[in-house]
C-alpha cells in the first residue's frame, strides 16, 4: 500500500514511518524545513526494510502552493492512507499572540488537513476504498490554556474528521482522529522537570506517552475494519 505521511520529520512522524515499513509498504514522508534530516531518515528506512520511500519538503503555511507542490509530488499515485501529522504549536497567552503567529497555526494544523484530503480523496473515490487518520490532541477535546490557537486547531480537526466521515463512508473510505495527550517529543521541550512532572502526576499512568505507542495507535487504526469510521481516539494515559 502507499502510506502518505505528514510532519513526517517529527518524533511521532518518523515512529510512524518505521512502524508502516516494517509492514513492507511504499511510504511519501512529507516535512516542511528538516528535509536533509529526512533524507537520510528515508535512505535507512528503504534500505532497512527493503522498500520505497518518497521524500517532498512543503511548506502548509501556504496553503495554495502546498496543494500544488503535494500534487507534484505524488503524481498519479493512489494513496491508500493518509496520515495528517504536520503541526506546530503557539504557547503563551492569547492576547499576546499575533495575526501572522495565528494564520500560520491555522494553516500548518488545520488547513494541511484541506490540502492532503483535497489532494488524495479522488484517488480513493475511483478506487472505493481508503483511510485517512488526522493526529488531534486532547486539547482539541477540552482546550488548554495558553494554548488556544493550538486547542481550535485540534478542535477543528476533530470535527473535520467526524464530517467529511460522513461524507465519504458510502464510499468505503474510512476517517478517524486521534487524541494523543502528552507525548514526549520535542514540542514540549519547553517543559521544565518540574512543570513535565507536575503533569505526569496528573496522568494516572503517571508518564507521558512515547512516540512508538502512539505510532502503534496510528497503525492500529489504519487496520480496523471501514466500519470504524468518524472516530476520536484518546490516546492519553486516563488523564482526560
Amino acid at each position: 500500500m502507499n502510506i502518505l505521511i505528514t510532519g513526517a520529520s517529527g518524533a511521532i512522524g518518523q515512529a510512524t514511518a518505521i512502524e508502516f515499513a516494517k509492514k513492507g509498504h511504499t511510504l511519501f514522508l512529507v516535512c516542511n524545513s528538516r528535509i536533509n534530516e529526512l533524507d537520510d531518515f528515508a535512505d535507512k528506512l528503504s534500505s532497512g526494510y527493503e522498500i520505497e520511500v518518497f521524500t517532498a519538503s512543503i511548506d502548509f503555511s501556504n496553503t495554495e502552493k502546498s496543494k500544488e507542490d503535494l500534487k507534484d509530488f505524488i503524481g498519479k499515485t493512489t494513496i491508500d492512507v493518509l496520515i495528517n501529522n504536520a503541526g506546530i504549536s503557539f504557547v503563551g497567552l492569547f492576547q499576546d499572540m499575533n495575526p501572522a503567529q495565528w494564520n500560520k497555526i491555522v494553516n500548518v494544523n488545520l488547513n494541511s488537513c484541506y490540502t492532503t484530503c483535497s489532494t488524495v480523496v479522488p484517488g480513493m473515490l475511483k478506487k472505493q476504498s481508503g483511510k485517512i487518520i488526522n493526529v488531534s490532541s486532547v486539547w482539541g477535546n477540552v482546550g488548554a490554556s495558553c494554548e488556544v490557537a493550538y486547542s481550535a486547531t485540534k478542535g477543528g480537526i476533530n470535527a473535520f474528521t467526524k464530517a467529511l466521515a460522513k461524507e465519504l463512508a458510502i464510499s468505503g473510505i474510512s476517517v478517524n482522529a486521534l487524541a494523543p495527550g502528552l507525548v514526549d517529543t520535542p514540542m514540549n521541550s519547553h517543559l521544565s522537570d518540574e512543570e513535565l512532572n507536575e503533569l505526569c502526576e496528573q496522568i494516572p499512568i503517571g508518564r507521558a506517552a512515547t512516540p512508538q505507542e502512539i505510532a502503534t495507535c496510528i497503525l492500529k487504526l489504519s487496520e480496523m475494519p471501514k466500519y470504524v469510521t468518524g472516530q476520536i481516539i484518546t490516546a492519553d494515559g486516563g488523564w482526560t
